[in-house]
């Protein structure tokens, strides 16, 4: 009885066939870790008051200290409804971070305490809390732009560097400025009373489509300082909040489920991903038709041509057909010396007999009918017995 074959041996081929696709995915997944982290560290200091980074916020908070304006950092909604009053301007840097709770407590702060609301670049999610009846649309190329409008701060500010995020809404006596294709990028929504008791107002709220016009690197060109200074200094107390996921009033509404907290682009990559993956499967499955035989263009050595067929054999793990290859030919020749028809050696009933009648007097132990018609070999020791075995067997018929 023959030992298994070591589990090594048989894993072997499995790594050897796999280890491409395992190796992509690796690279895959090191190169979306990689870009995560350097996205995450280009926007660690983005509109933060105390940043000196290129695309920090220090220079125009240190403007607006100059000109007598309180600016206070807050990083929790609960600090900022505590602080929040008629003569205070609330700036939302990243309002798409809001929950669906935080955007109606925010809303509701602003309208009864009085304050102005400024939201740079806010969408589709947070709109709907923040700014009801007003629509994102598809973002324009950020350049310089003439405001073509009547609101005052932009007026006097001039041209600015705007575009990003632009807006459409049905809100009357709202103010839209530096459109492009018709679209503001920066629009005004005046405050609104409560349509019936029990309803939130809405605070005067300002859109900003981009933020460039606050970044220290771009402060100083064009109009974006008038413009930023007359949006966030028209009163004398600017909370600058700063939305986190350490804000206690970040939690979500309901748990979500895993895909949700799966970014889009990563969905849409996986999806891709699986694509190409079935498209190998079928590229490396087609058929190219019955096998065809054709003359060599070169000589090749009988002994060559054995050895690298023997090779291929070995590295699909085709010990049965390696088995019958060998089986086939010892019953051809042995067929030949028991003078049996050629079309008579694969026909048990037809060889046993006759090699039996050789063997009896050499060998009566001996059983041809397990060599020459039995199972295959379930190791590569097996499939070397069974070949020697059969040299052996012709070797005996041959001198009978």
């Amino acid at each position: 009885m023959t030992s298994p074959a070591p589990v090594s041996s048989r894993l072997s081929p499995l790594w050897v066939r796999s280890r491409g696709v395992l190796l992509a995915v690796l690279l895959i997944v090191v190169a979306g870790i990689t870009l995560a982290a350097l996205q995450q560290g280009d926007e660690s200091g983005e509109l933060d008051p105390s940043s000196y980074d290129p695309r920090g916020s220090r220079a125009v908070a240190a403007l607006l200290a100059h000109d007598g304006i309180r600016v206070q950092l807050v990083d929790s909604l609960a600090a900022l409804r505590e602080r929040a009053g008629p003569d205070t301007t609330l700036l939302v840097t990243v309002p798409d971070r809001l929950t669906g709770e935080q955007q109606a407590a925010l809303r509701s702060t602003a309208s009864e305490a009085g304050a102005r609301l400024v939201l740079v670049a806010p969408g589709p999610s947070s709109l709907t809390g923040l700014a009801p009846g007003t629509e994102a649309r598809p973002p324009a190329e950020r350049s310089t732009v003439a405001p073509a409008c009547t609101f005052p701060a932009a007026q006097r500010a001039g041209d600015a560097d705007m575009g990003g995020l632009r807006y459409s809404t049905g809100v009357s006596g709202a103010e839209r400025c530096y459109p492009s294709d018709g679209l503001p990028s920066l629009l005004r929504l005046p405050a609104l009373a409560p349509a019936t008791e029990g309803t939130p107002g809405s605070p005067e709220t300002v859109l900003l489509g981009a933020s460039d016009i606050l970044h220290n690197d771009r402060l100083d060109e064009h109009g974006n300082a008038s413009l930023a200074l007359q949006l966030l200094g028209s009163r004398p107390h600017l909370l600058w909040y700063l939305p986190s996921s350490s804000d206690a009033s970040a939690a979500p509404e309901e748990p979500r489920g895993f895909l949700e907290l799966v970014p889009a682009g990563w969905r849409w990559a996986t999806l891709q991903l699986c694509l190409a993956a079935v498209l190998a499967v079928i590229w490396r499955g087609r058929r190219m038709g019955p096998v065809v035989s054709e003359d060599l263009p070169v000589v090749v050595r009988a002994s060559e041509t054995t050895e690298g067929r023997a090779r291929l054999y070995h590295r699909a793990d085709a010990r049965d057909q390696a088995a019958a290859l060998v089986r086939r030919a010892s019953r051809a020749r042995l067929a030949e010396l028991t003078g049996a028809a050629a079309a008579d050696a694969d026909a048990p009933e037809v060889l046993l007999p006759a090699l039996t009648a050789l063997l009896e007097s050499r060998a009566p132990d001996r059983d041809p009918a397990s060599l020459l018609f039995g199972p295959a070999p379930t190791d590569d020791a097996g499939l070397v017995r069974l070949a020697d075995q059969l040299d052996a067997l012709e070797r005996e018929v041959r001198t009978s």
